[in-house]
């Protein structure tokens, strides 16, 4: 799938796999804001090489853009539909990809008609994906190599999800907390994914205007709510496609991602 909506330029080059850093550090902001490099104002030393300046935070989805777990949580809609008597098909992909485990309760709690509660899914759902996440988490490609490179240039970053916090802390325990300077969940805004709270939470967390930010996603979902918090946006679609659209950059991997980009994006979202 080609890159859309640039600024005129080559697309860059792909990146190359890397590794974490050693798991330490809070999974939130105690201190938002604090330690932060002066985002208005790049310094020589992160810019020397790049065509553009860096964005002033960049804001990552986690299931499906950086671990592979989109899957996972595919499959435990599966099961739980199953056990409710139902076959789920692509029609019902949208009520569950990028979703929250809530909003997917409901709807198998509508098609299915049981006499089963919401909440009483919405648990069945939490554990079983939990349990499918702790035991398989694989970053995807180019994920680390990206998170490396924006730690290196000291670019603030914040992992931006509408799984639960216990799934959150799960991948955050294999990936590694020190790639993040903020983390949110499901449970840390009012309303979640396609709503812009969670964007704007971490905007508002690092202390930057969501215009200078850059939101990397895999979903419609999320993308819906990246754009309508006012960033920047780029889709990297995992299991279902993504439309283009103004200020949303598509490409096939995080591997075709880099500062070079990401900067264009920014500078062309703040136009």
């Amino acid at each position: 799938m080609p890159a859309s909506d640039l600024p005129d330029s080559d697309l860059p080059g792909a990146g190359s796999a890397g590794s974490g850093p050693p798991d330490s550090g809070s999974a939130r902001s105690d201190l938002p804001g604090s330690g932060l490099p002066d985002a208005g104002v790049p310094g020589a030393s992160r810019t020397a090489a790049l065509a553009w300046a860096p964005p002033a935070a960049v804001l990552f989805d986690m299931d499906g853009t950086l671990v592979d777990t989109e899957h996972l949580w595919c499959q435990t809609a599966a099961e739980i539909a199953t056990e409710l008597g139902l076959t789920l098909t692509d029609r019902d992909l949208p009520e569950v990809l990028g979703q929250a485990i809530e909003h997917t309760a409901g709807h198998l709690h509508h098609r299915s008609g049981t006499d089963r509660t919401e909440a009483e899914l919405a648990t069945l759902l939490g554990d079983n994906f939990a349990g499918k996440v702790a035991a398989e988490i694989v970053p995807r490609p180019g994920a680390l190599t990206l998170l490396t490179a924006l730690r290196d240039a000291q670019v603030p970053t914040a992992l931006v999800s509408a799984s639960p916090r216990r799934v959150v802390d799960l991948v955050l325990d294999s990936l590694g907390r020190d790639w993040f300077t903020v983390t949110l969940a499901a449970e840390d805004t009012e309303h979640t994914k396609p709503a812009p709270d969670p964007y704007l939470a971490a905007a508002d967390l690092l202390g930057l205007d969501p215009a200078g930010c850059v939101a990397v996603e895999d979903t419609p979902t999320g993308v819906a709510s990246a754009h309508a918090a006012g960033c920047a946006v780029l889709a990297v679609p995992s299991a279902v496609p993504i439309a283009a659209a103004p200020r949303v950059t598509l490409l096939d991997s995080l591997e075709l991602a880099d500062l070079d980009l990401l900067g264009k994006l920014a500078a062309a979202r703040a136009v």
